[in-house]
């Protein structure tokens, strides 16, 4: 397969990056490297990376900011980083690749598992991979009949991140990177859609 890898860069991108590319073709995309580049928060730069890579056969996204603070002093400026990020970078990402997607093409996104087990400071992050989560159930009843598929993968604390994120998952059980990305390998070379897969 031709796979586009946005957030190739990022720890979890270069373990599907690891995983996938032994067995197809991947071009990694990045903001600021890769072998394309792309700014997910832009109309505009999210069509010009398909007029770039052209048809593949699927798209997966490793990628999206949130903002973790406190419910008593959040801004709703604050909150909208998530929402301009990672949900809506994410919707932008599969609303264009659903068009340059081959017969029998998938879609992955990427949550995480505050969508179903919220954390102190997390309110923008539950909110926002709820709502991914959500999109990909809507939107896999219209992309199945048109022989295409979407499905997002929602993992752990990562045990690569403990460092930065750890002080925020007590009692979490945190899984590897490369544990997370034999998801995405179940969600590009699978058959099913609309699936939440959690990697807890």
């Amino acid at each position: 397969m031709k796979i586009l890898l946005v957030g190739a860069s990022g720890t979890v991108g270069q373990a599907v990056a690891a995983t996938l590319g032994t067995h197809h073709q991947l071009i990694r995309a990045g903001r600021h490297g890769g072998d394309v580049q792309v700014d997910l928060t832009d109309d505009a730069s999210v069509q010009a990376l398909f007029a770039q890579v052209g048809t593949v056969d699927a798209v997966v996204a490793t990628t999206g900011k949130l903002h973790f603070g406190p419910l008593g002093t959040m801004t709703p400026a604050q909150f909208n980083v998530g929402l301009q990020d990672k949900l809506l970078g994410q919707v932008r990402l599969a609303l264009a690749a659903q068009h340059h997607l081959t017969a029998g093409g998938s879609i992955t996104l990427t949550s995480g598992i505050v969508s179903a087990q919220p954390i102190r400071d997390g309110a923008n992050a539950t909110a926002v991979n709820a709502a991914l989560e959500g999109f990909a159930r809507g939107a896999a009843c219209e992309l199945l009949p048109r022989g295409l598929r979407i499905n997002v993968v929602s993992p752990n604390v990562l045990v690569e991140s403990l460092a930065d994120y750890g002080a925020y998952f007590p009692g979490f059980e945190a899984v590897t990177a490369q544990r997370a990305s034999l998801a995405y390998q179940r969600s590009v070379e699978g058959v099913q859609s609309g699936q939440v897969f959690n990697v807890w």
